[in-house]
């Protein structure tokens, strides 16, 4: 009798489990996809300002394996100014999508065997306001910066908690690459400060990952030079010269000769993919390489003087190093290439499906007020935080666990800099320099600090690792959200 309700019990929350999300955003089909969807899949929107009528757009996708224990993750890709999307299309999404040989035509999507959502539950949101799907029924809600993002994002958790309920329990992890680098930590900042007010619902936050994170002008704009240098793609006369002149700072210097010799490092590297060194710089099917975006771009517009380099941004949506404004970002599209694509970037699938009329019913988006899905989109975003190392510091001496992971042919966010970063913290190693393995074979680099952080190195990878190395990516961040080492 004793066993029969014990059944019957598990019989009744199992039912509550799968009833508490909202029917409504539960996707039924994914145009593209023939077979069965693998996990139940649910998007639509939060509104997170009532009153302005601001609405951020995600895409839930429950685990594979056991979505009622394992952790929820959230996802955001950098920019400023680029779709989550990204990270569900290319990099470590339920589905692989291959282009169609018809131009113009739906890509087909079949199961990726290294998808995030294999070993968790996983929030691909569209933020900030006005990026992707989201929007706001006021347009100067796209005007926004780093604490404001960070301000609604947290709102967006504790309105989405309420709509989940039966994942309130469930650990928290943020994940995100390149400028959520920034969004990443100012986030998590901005949970504790809630946990430890006494936000309700209490979000059951353990930790946070960046992969090559913005983080630290200095750190970031310094490091590229020896990063080039080491990588064999200027010459040790280049080099010696170019540290001579810029006295080692490669980033603020505002010596005229220094930044000649950084124009002329840009001119040794023009036609590189600046996201994997490795990789062409092509777009689509045009096979024909992208203007020449130089690496410091200290030439916004058409002047020809040199404009001093007061800060420098980086992310799939902004590598370069350029002048800005009042700590204004220019965001993505500012920088396209004519045919209005990001530069050595192939989005034509994303684009093609995202931007279909059956997907977007599918998916629940707001037609009117996203007429098109781009990428990245341009808004006016500022950096106003500062440097991310204070954030790292605090959240992890909290006892929070932090990974940060770098593909190493990386030239838009070298991880030396962030090998840097890492240890100026000042913790002690508890984990010294090695390598870790998959398959048996060294996937990359590792070492681990003090206070539950810890950098990882991948091996041949570039600015989106689980783009470039899916089943490495998958390892490391299997093994993170379960709290087991490399």
């Amino acid at each position: 009798m004793v066993n029969l309700l014990l059944v019957l019990l598990h019989i009744s929350l199992s039912f509550v489990l799968t009833q508490s999300a909202p029917k409504e955003s539960l996707i039924t089909k994914l145009p593209g996809f023939n077979g069965t969807i693998p996990s139940k899949h649910y998007a639509g929107y939060v509104t997170v300002d009532e009153i302005r009528g601001k609405n951020l757009y995600y895409y839930f996708i429950e685990s594979q394996s056991n979505p009622s224990k394992d952790p929820v993750v959230l996802w955001l890709n950098g920019g400023p100014g680029c779709s989550s999307f990204d990270g569900f299309v290319y990099e470590h999404g339920p589905f692989n999508f291959i282009k169609s040989k018809t131009k113009g035509a739906l890509p087909t999507l079949q199961l990726n065997p290294y998808s995030w959502s294999l070993v968790s539950n996983i929030i691909y949101l569209d933020s900030p306001v006005g990026i992707g799907f989201s929007y706001s029924k006021n347009i100067s809600d796209y005007k926004t910066g780093d604490i404001k993002t960070a301000f609604d994002t947290h709102r967006f958790l504790l309105k989405w908690f309420e709509l989940y309920p039966e994942f309130q329990t469930n650990p928290l992890f943020l994940s995100g690459e390149s400028y959520a680098g920034v969004y990443v930590p100012t986030l998590a900042h901005k949970i504790v400060k809630g946990i430890e007010a006494g936000a309700k619902p209490k979000l059951n936050f353990k930790g946070y990952m960046v992969g090559n994170p913005v983080t630290d002008d200095r750190f970031d704009g310094n490091a590229q030079i020896p990063f080039v240098h080491g990588m064999g793609l200027i010459s040790e006369k280049m080099f010696q010269d170019t540290t001579r002149e810029c006295k080692g700072n490669f980033y603020d210097s505002h010596s005229h000769s220094c930044s000649h010799m950084l124009t002329k490092v840009d001119t040794a590297l023009g036609n590189l993919n600046i996201y994997d060194i490795l990789e062409p710089c092509y777009h689509g099917e045009t096979e024909k390489l992208n203007s020449k975006l130089p690496l410091s771009f200290r030439q916004l517009g058409k002047t020809d003087k040199p404009l001093p380099v007061r800060k420098r941004m980086f992310g799939r949506a902004w590598p370069y190093k350029v002048p800005f404004k009042n700590g204004i970002v220019p965001s993505w599209p500012q920088l396209m290439s004519s045919n209005n694509h990001v530069p050595c970037i192939d989005d034509e699938v994303s684009v093609i499906w995202l931007n279909n009329p059956e997907v977007r019913k599918a998916i629940h988006t707001v037609e009117k007020s996203v007429k098109e899905w781009s990428l990245c989109t341009n808004i006016e975003y500022y950096h106003d935080t500062g440097s991310m190392i204070p954030y790292h510091k605090k959240l992890t001496s909290k006892g929070y666990r932090a990974l940060i992971y770098s593909g190493d042919h990386d030239m838009c966010v070298p991880y030396t800099g962030t090998e840097a970063w890492t240890s100026s913290i000042g913790y002690n190693i508890v984990d010294e320099w090695r390598p870790w393995l998959t398959n048996g074979q060294v996937a990359g680099y590792t070492q681990g600090y003090a206070n539950n952080l810890t950098f990882v190195t991948v091996k041949g990878s570039g600015h989106t690792v689980p783009e470039y190395k899916p089943a490495e990516a998958l390892h490391f961040y299997s093994h993170f959200i379960t709290g087991k080492p490399l």
